[in-house]
C-alpha cells in the first residue's frame, strides 16, 4: 500500500487502477473535428465530467479510502476542498460504511455544497486562502480524530488521480501530449506519472488560470510559491502545489501554460458546443492553453483531461455575457 507521506510512482498507479475498478467509471474519450480544426491539431478529449461526482476527484478519493483498515474508516474521513473532491470523499467513505467532514472555503459553489451534502458529508467553512483552509483542518482533524485525506498533497490521492490518463493512453496510444489542469497538483503529478509510464516521450503540459499563476512562477523559480490569493473563476484551481506534487511537476511537466478567465469562458462555451458536454471553468481551461498555443501543439495529438463538469447553472447567463 502506498505511503501516504511519500511520492508515489506508476506502479502505483497501476495498483490504483486495479483497486478502483470496481467502483469508478471508465469515462469516455471524444473527438471534435471543428475542435480539431480551430486547433490545428489533433484533441482527445478525456471526459472526467462523466465519472462518479462529475469529477476526476473519485479517482483519487476512492484509492485513498478502500487502502485504508477498517479501524482507520471507523474513526472517520476528514479532508479539505472546493467541491469536488469533499463530494468525491464523501462518496467513497459512504461506500466504505463511514462518514466525511469536509473544510470548504467560503464562496464554495452553492451545486458543489449541496453534492458533497447529497452525498452525507459535514462542511465547515473557512476563507479561501491554503493557510485558512490548513488552519481549519488541523482544528477538525484534532477535534474528531479522524483519518486525513488531502485532496493532492497525498500519495494515494496522486496515485488514484493518474488512473485517468493511464485509460486515456491505453484507448488511444502513442499521443504526443496530454494537458491536465493544474491546482494543488495532484491531478497533474498523478498524469505525469501514469504518461511517462508508458511512454517517457509524452510532453506534459499544466493548465492554469493567470489568476492563480503559483505553480507556473513556482516551477519557473524552481521553488514552491506559497500564500497568494487566487483570483480566478475556475474555482477548482485555487489551491497551491503541495509538497509531493511539486517535485514531481518539476521533474516530469515541459511547461504550466497559463489562460485568462475571458479565454476559460469562451473555451467552455465550445466545449459546451461543439462536444454537447456540460464542464466547469476549472476543466475548460485545457481547451484555451491549447487554443492560446497554436504553434506548440500543431500537427500533434493531444490528450485534454477534462476534469469535472459541476458548474453552478444559476450563475451561467452572468458568465456568458461577460464573455
Amino acid at each position: 500500500m502506498t505511503d501516504p507521506t511519500q511520492s508515489p510512482c506508476f506502479d502505483d498507479v497501476l495498483a490504483a487502477a486495479a483497486r478502483i475498478a470496481p467502483h469508478a467509471h471508465v469515462t469516455p474519450v471524444l473527438r471534435s473535428r471543428a475542435l480539431d480544426a480551430m486547433a490545428g491539431c489533433e484533441l482527445h478529449f478525456k471526459c472526467e465530467n462523466l465519472q462518479r461526482v462529475g469529477a476526476f476527484k473519485f479517482r483519487g478519493a476512492c484509492n485513498a479510502i478502500f487502502s485504508l483498515d477498517e479501524a482507520e474508516v471507523a474513526r472517520g474521513i476528514v479532508t479539505q476542498s472546493s467541491g469536488n473532491h469533499g463530494a468525491a470523499v464523501a462518496l467513497a467513505a459512504r461506500l466504505r460504511g463511514g462518514t466525511a467532514t469536509v473544510v470548504a472555503p467560503h464562496g464554495t459553489p452553492r451545486v458543489k455544497q449541496a453534492a458533497m451534502l447529497g452525498y452525507g458529508a459535514r462542511l465547515v467553512h473557512c476563507d479561501t486562502d491554503q493557510a485558512s483552509r490548513d488552519a481549519a483542518t488541523r482544528i477538525v482533524l484534532a477535534e474528531t480524530g479522524g483519518v486525513l485525506v488531502h485532496p493532492f498533497n497525498d500519495a494515494r490521492v496522486m496515485a488514484g488521480q493518474g488512473t485517468a490518463v493511464l485509460e486515456l493512453l491505453r484507448e488511444v496510444p502513442g499521443l504526443d501530449a496530454v494537458v491536465a489542469p493544474v491546482s494543488g497538483g495532484g491531478l497533474l503529478s498523478g498524469s505525469c506519472l501514469a504518461a511517462h509510464g508508458v511512454d517517457p516521450a509524452i510532453d506534459m503540459f499544466g493548465a492554469e488560470p493567470a489568476g492563480a499563476r503559483d505553480a507556473h512562477d513556482g516551477l519557473a523559480a524552481g521553488e514552491r510559491v506559497t500564500g497568494r490569493r487566487a483570483d480566478t473563476i475556475c474555482d477548482g484551481l485555487r489551491a497551491e502545489l503541495g509538497t509531493l506534487t511539486f517535485p514531481v511537476l518539476r521533474d516530469h511537466v515541459r511547461e504550466v501554460l497559463l489562460a485568462d478567465d475571458a479565454a476559460v469562458v469562451a473555451a467552455m462555451r465550445l466545449v459546451w458546443e461543439r462536444l454537447k458536454l456540460v464542464v466547469e471553468p476549472s476543466a475548460a481551461i485545457v481547451l484555451a492553453v491549447v487554443l492560446a498555443r497554436p504553434a506548440l501543439f500543431r500537427g500533434r495529438r493531444v490528450g485534454l483531461v477534462l476534469s469535472g463538469g459541476n458548474v453552478d447553472l444559476d450563475a451561467l447567463p452572468a458568465l456568458f455575457a461577460a464573455s
